[in-house]
């Protein structure tokens, strides 16, 4: 007797073939959604179990099984925002979305142990820079569903309403709700080879431990941001001003001698991976305007950093 994945000539089924191909999907939506890569693949587990637990007739009934997978995997991550919001309350210390390494640096194994599937790769582009992410946690989850489904992978509101459960006229409210709050963002862009310098000279500056060249390429209004979850130490509020932050990486440096500092991109911008003891010890993105840095966001916590572990 055969199964759906296991046909009697040995070949993939079209129609699973195609429900499988949505993977890569439904991945890049859920990590949008959520700002969490082991969060967006559990959502897309659960959604698989649910297309597998329809029967024969259940599944050829769908005229569109990709369509029926984002629905259901988009509805799974509205209820998993809710329900995050509380469990960021209780979580120790700022919490910042995970950072993903290049593609290239995750194909050629630089973060063993992770899985070598290319759908388990997400597509690096604005919608995953650590600004824009940071800036999606300050939405509402309907904001940020209608936002992302909309603008970012262009599903139109009368298919966001139906995933949202609201009109499409409220859905489009939603989303150019969510289309102001990153309007100011994306006016303040910067190249990337200006940004790559910018960093550059943080990264120098820091080696040296000179607060002077520090504070020379940090905005006056900087802030940073670290996330160690309660499992290794960090800073548990924000520092901001360009002194105050300048002091904070000397710090560092300072009880930490043997840190090395290798530039690396970061959701798709440039960045460093901070490296003690033959581990990855935080990984940092950076939002540049011009030719300063007005926001870091340094992650700690290891549960973030399973890509970049080597």
């Amino acid at each position: 007797m055969s199964t759906q994945s296991e046909p009697v000539d040995g070949r993939l089924d079209p129609g699973l073939s195609a429900v499988l191909s949505e993977r890569r999907q439904l991945i890049n939506l859920g990590y949008r959604f959520l700002g969490s890569l082991a969060d967006a693949e559990d959502v897309v587990q659960e959604t698989y179990a649910r297309w597998y637990a329809l029967s024969r007739e259940q599944q050829e009934a769908i005229a569109s099984p990709g369509g029926w997978l984002t629905k259901v995997a988009s509805r799974i991550c509205l209820d998993v925002l809710g329900s995050a919001r509380a469990r960021r309350e209780r979580y120790v210390g700022e919490w910042i979305p995970e950072p993903l390494p290049d593609r290239t640096e995750w194909i050629n194994g630089r973060s063993a142990g992770a899985p070598a599937d290319p759908a388990d790769r997400v597509t690096l582009d604005e919608s995953v820079n650590m600004a824009f992410l940071v800036l999606l946690e300050s939405m509402t989850p309907a904001e940020r569903v209608a936002f992302i489904l909309h603008d970012v992978f262009h599903y139109s509101f009368a298919e966001v309403a139906e995933i949202v459960g609201r009109s499409p006229a409220a859905c489009r409210q939603l989303a150019s709700t969510g289309r102001r709050r990153v309007r100011t963002l994306r006016s303040s862009t910067t190249p990337t080879a200006q940004r790559a310098d910018v960093v550059r000279n943080f990264k120098l500056a820091w080696e040296a431990r000179d607060i002077e060249a520090l504070i020379a390429v940090l905005d006056p209004r900087v802030t940073t941001v670290a996330d160690g979850g309660g499992l290794v130490s960090a800073v548990l509020r924000p520092v901001e001003g360009g002194e105050p932050v300048a002091r904070v990486f000397v710090g560092i440096a300072e009880r930490a001698p043997g840190l090395t500092l290798l530039e690396r991109t970061v959701n798709g911008q440039p960045g460093l991976v901070v490296r003690w003891a033959g581990a990855t010890a935080a990984v940092l993105a950076f939002d540049v305007a011009g030719d300063r840095i007005r926001h870091v966001w340094a992650v700690r916590n290891p549960e973030k950093l399973r890509p970049w572990t080597s």
